[in-house]
């Protein structure tokens, strides 16, 4: 499983050839909402949960993915961009592993992302 605490792994920009990488993993009324790429590690948010990658070894060839299923979030925080501070985050709490974060850099659909998430909670 990633480390969520490692803070590097997540300072995200949006991506959408990234979402290549689970396609395979997609149930068949599953659709991607978006993706973010760091060096090489990654995150996709689906209609159903978010996939995070990590890319390991020297080739790249050796991917971890963790599947975040949004019927297990309990609470999430969202900061926006602002006019000088171009960076969001997004503070999502798990029911079985806490608190896991993620930021981004540039453009990210935070709204939508958002009411996905709620669809879920409420």
């Amino acid at each position: 499983m990633i480390d969520f605490d490692n803070k590097g792994f997540f300072k995200l920009k949006q991506n959408a050839e990234y979402a290549e990488k689970v396609n395979d993993l997609l149930l068949d009324d599953e659709r991607i909402v978006d993706s973010f790429k760091s060096m090489r590690d990654g995150v996709i948010f689906t209609s159903k949960r978010i996939i995070a990658v990590n890319v390991q070894g020297i080739t790249g060839s050796k991917k971890d993915f963790t599947s975040l299923p949004y019927k297990n979030i309990v609470a999430y925080s969202i900061e926006t961009s602002g006019t000088f501070d171009l960076d969001s985050e997004l503070e999502i709490y798990f029911s079985a592993i806490g608190k896991v974060k993620f930021e981004f850099t540039g453009k990210s659909s935070m709204v939508e992302i958002s009411r996905i998430i709620s669809s879920y909670l409420l």
